[in-house]
């Protein structure tokens, strides 16, 4: 089934917010084989919806709006959605009491704006809006559907999963089975990748497809799979994964759509070990990653942003020679930096980076995107010297996920410190 997005909001086409929310849908509704087949962002004025509405659905069955639902004066879709599919503008009790009860779990008072939400058009079905007080509205018309759905996104997230994509595909059942399988797989270029499986996805049947869905250190290899048969599709798919896989060869971090964070701390668990960062260029965000995952708990020990050479020296052991002779940016400090965070909070393992992100503070020889890269297990250190394109988030974000896979792969033997 596609279906087609429309964002409304003037916000959206000055750049002052980000659509997020028809990326938040299309991850959604993927697993049960929906597709986008069109995103539209439009300006807060009627003729624009209008026009948006009707070339949504001369392409899809199901439309889905975000945003225009506010109380404020520039939010009209409901009017423009009284126009498109009758009905008039009445205040419904049930949505006032649901806005009510929202109001007061925020400790809010109620004010007129926000009690006119409760305003709402005679021709939709109303889905409360649980985390929210703009109601979602239900159209039906000649066996399409329109649902419009508030603009902040972790109300559309959270109403879509549990209201709106349940009722969708309730009203539009598929008597097909659908199947995903991701690998990860890193230390390796998309089209090298590609060439290598070339004349295996050639071979795929026609009931199968492969996407190379790159990110920062990482391809994710996803097999998507249609057919009648659900216990077929599931055997067949696990066939098609175990091929894959042996493919990719070294090159395979993971089966399952998992994060770099998630993948090591699995690999810390199981092995009862225990990790801690020691960071300078990105500033603490490797620590963010690692906590960012439920459970980080049972092996992320703590961190030190050492931004400063003073604190790399008085709290990671850094000596003033080091710094002097080499610089922050070396093999010299990182590997300090790494054995004294494993010192400073008894971690088995322990990451560091030192580098240039950028804009500034290239050097001769150092140049914006440069980072050492230091991992600490067993008394040992691994370092690494790289050279990281794009701009200053880039350059953090790279670093981040190398450290992590660095480690993976420390822990699984399959690579060697080469420093002591």
């Amino acid at each position: 089934m596609d279906i087609s997005i429309i964002a409304i909001g003037d916000e959206l086409l000055i750049g002052q917010v980000v659509d997020t929310n028809s990326g938040d849908i299309a991850r959604h509704i993927a697993p049960e084989g929906w597709t986008v087949a069109d995103v539209q962002v439009v300006a807060d004025k009627p003729e624009a919806i209008r026009e948006a509405i009707e070339r949504a659905f001369s392409r899809s069955k199901v439309v889905l709006t975000t945003g225009g639902l506010g109380p404020t004066k520039d939010d009209i879709t409901k009017q423009v959605m009284c126009d498109i599919f009758g009905g008039q503008l009445r205040e419904d009790p049930a949505v006032l009491a649901n806005v009510k009860e929202v109001v007061a779990k925020r400790g809010l008072r109620l004010n007129d704006l926000t009690a006119a939400q409760a305003i709402v058009p005679t021709s939709c079905k109303v889905i409360q809006n649980r985390v929210g007080t703009a109601p979602l509205m239900w159209f039906e018309s000649d066996g399409k559907v329109l649902v419009a759905m508030p603009g902040v996104p972790f109300e559309t997230r959270e109403m879509f999963a549990t209201e709106v994509f349940p009722m969708l595909l309730q009203r539009f059942p598929s008597d097909m089975a659908v199947a995903h399988r991701t690998l990860i797989v890193t230390d390796i270029s998309e089209s090298l990748l590609a060439t290598r499986l070339e004349s295996w996805e050639s071979a795929l049947p026609s009931w199968a497809h492969l996407a190379y869905l790159p990110k920062p250190g990482i391809i994710r290899l996803r097999i998507d799979g249609r057919m009648a048969n659900a216990e077929l599709l599931s055997e067949e798919m696990d066939r098609l994964v175990n091929e894959l896989a042996a493919l990719c060869g070294d090159n395979l971090l993971a089966l399952g759509d998992l994060t770099p964070a998630r993948i090591l701390l699995d690999e810390l668990i199981a092995r009862k070990l225990t990790v801690a960062t020691a960071e300078s260029c990105t500033g603490g965000n490797i620590a963010h990653t690692i906590t960012s995952e439920a459970g980080s708990s049972a092996s992320m020990l703590g961190g030190v942003v050492s931004y400063s050479n003073s604190v790399k020296q008085s709290l990671l052991g850094v000596t003033e020679e080091s710094l002097s002779a080499h610089g922050a940016v070396s093999r010299e400090v990182v590997t300090q930096m790494a054995l004294g965070a494993c010192r400073a909070t008894g971690a088995d393992v322990a990451m560091a980076t030192s580098g240039i992100a950028g804009p500034g503070g290239a050097v001769e020889g150092k140049p914006v995107g440069t980072v050492w890269m230091a991992i600490a297990y067993k008394e040992h250190v691994y370092t690494e010297l790289f050279h990281f394109p794009g701009d200053r988030s880039r350059v953090i974000d790279r670093a981040t996920t190398m450290a992590l896979i660095r480690t993976i792969q420390i822990l699984r033997g399959k690579i060697q410190a080469n420093s002591h």
